[in-house]
């Protein structure tokens, strides 16, 4: 993965501050991008920056705008990083022991994790089948931190008090349930609790006025079935541009609209995405965006910087191949990078088959249940994924409305908190879930560019929900 993003880089598809990150993540070294004067006392008509790595300083960056003269300093140090670190020969190569360990540890933490789960509560078992689970890596330590399972999206009409969950399928519930251990490794970090405060997996980024994650601390996503949408298409097969099959394989990696569990394609008029349905991008379509613009969402980018999955896993025992998943996920927004705000950038994680932790059923009546946990939590949660509530029969229910602790509602209490505990005042003062995710500037700006890249390569576009579903106020 790193000597990717350096080829990358190279070839001007990453830009110089986000290959640092990367660089810095996987050699445990620190490193910070600092204002400085400019050289020989020369009237400040530039900005300038200077990065400084394990206390060796760099060569000075200027520009004519603050980015510009950070990015500068960042090509400067890594014309001489670089090739120190290729002469020391520690540049990774395809690690084939160390990706078949992963592949081999992370469905056994899966498993172990939804045993422990399910053991408690038999009669959700039959939800396992479409589990998805991320994972987190520390000092070759693995362990599940966010887990979910599900098939479909709410079948209600708009709501527009942010307490109905809209999209319960797996990878999506897995991911909502991610931001909650996220919020709460926040909180950790502003915590007055003795050594509670040394087990947050943040550190306070100097460089980029951000918390990011700690050095070695990386994540994987499995997921129990290849995606819905996931194209099938076989990494043997070599398409000409004009047949039938070419034009079925691009009509496959366009986007994608979910509709209660039914998905079709954006060039489809088979669904309307205009009535008054909740409508919903695909989970593939969603792993695109989320690889480009972080797994955070918008809210937590105010405190933290993107974050990523290195590796995708993939249990599915009918799988013989992820190349579609691959287009779908990486090569879709190829060459994007460049165009991205600072610390943005798309990662191609290496996505593998490996075998099953569940068995998938289709006949059971909790089929349409979609269960969720996160690290911490007391007990699962059970939401009915066509309502998009509390199932009465949860082991954990919020209250009376029978709201999940993973809709948007509660993601905007947890938002507030962080927030008063950061002391942004200005952050606590906005008014609606709206008006906090359209001040997350860098994101929103990612986010478009995502959308307008996506259009230009012809892949269709991406879906706008009505505004009345983020305009709730709490």
């Amino acid at each position: 993965m790193v000597g990717e993003q350096i080829e990358n880089y190279k070839k001007g598809e990453v830009n110089g501050v986000s290959l640092l990150h990367v660089l810095a993540k996987h050699f445990n070294f620190q490193f910070e991008i600092k204002e400085t004067v400019t050289p020989g006392n020369i009237v400040r008509l530039y900005f300038a920056y200077c990065v400084v790595i394990d206390g060796v300083t760099y060569k000075t960056g200027m520009g004519d705008s603050k980015k510009k003269a950070r990015v500068r300093a960042a090509e400067l140090a890594l014309m001489e990083l670089l090739p120190k670190l290729e002469r020391k020969n520690s540049l990774p190569h395809d690690a084939v022991g160390r990706k078949d360990a992963i592949s081999s540890q992370i469905p056994c933490v899966v498993r172990d994790q939804l045993n422990k789960l399910m053991n408690n509560h038999p009669e959700f078992s039959d939800c396992a089948g479409t589990v998805a689970a991320f994972i987190i890596q520390t000092s070759g330590k693995y362990k599940v931190v966010a887990l979910g399972t599900g098939s479909f999206n709410t079948k209600e009409d708009i709501c527009s008090s942010g307490r109905i969950v809209h999209d319960s399928h797996a990878i999506v519930t897995a991911r909502r349930s991610l931001m909650r251990f996220l919020y709460r490794h926040l909180l950790m970090f502003f915590s007055n609790i003795d050594g509670l405060k040394e087990t947050s997996i943040f550190e306070c980024n100097s460089a980029s006025g951000l918390f990011s994650l700690k050095s070695g601390i990386t994540f994987h996503l499995y997921v129990n079935r290849l995606p819905k949408c996931a194209p099938q298409i076989l990494s043997r097969m070599r398409l000409n541009p004009f047949s039938p099959s070419s034009l079925q394989a691009n009509l496959a990696i366009s986007l994608h609209l979910s509709v209660e569990g039914r998905v079709f394609s954006v060039f489809s008029s088979t669904t309307d995405a205009s009535a008054n349905k909740i409508v919903s991008m695909s989970s593939t379509d969603k792993l695109t965006q989320w690889q480009v613009l972080g797994f955070q969402g918008a809210l937590l980018s105010h405190f933290i910087e993107p974050v990523y999955v290195e590796s995708i896993f993939i249990g599915d025992s009918g799988g013989t191949d992820v190349y579609g998943l691959e287009i779908s996920v990486s090569q879709r927004v190829e060459g994007i990078t460049s165009q991205l705000p600072l610390y943005y950038c798309s990662i191609r994680p290496q996505i593998s088959l490996v075998p099953p932790v569940a068995a998938h059923s289709v006949s059971s009546e909790t089929v349409t249940y979609s269960v969720n946990w996160t690290e911490g939590d007391g007990s699962l949660e059970v939401v009915d994924g066509l309502e998009g509530k509390t199932t009465e029969r949860s082991p954990f229910q919020s209250g009376p409305t029978l709201a999940s602790r993973l809709c948007k509602a509660a993601m905007l209490h947890r938002f507030k908190l962080v927030a008063s505990n950061a002391q942004r005042q200005d952050l606590v003062a906005t008014s609606c879930y709206r008006e906090a995710k359209t001040k997350a500037k860098p994101y929103q700006e990612a986010k478009g560019m995502l959308k307008a890249y996506l259009s230009q390569q012809r892949f269709g576009s991406w879906l706008v929900k009505p505004a009345a579903v983020d305009n709730f106020t709490s």
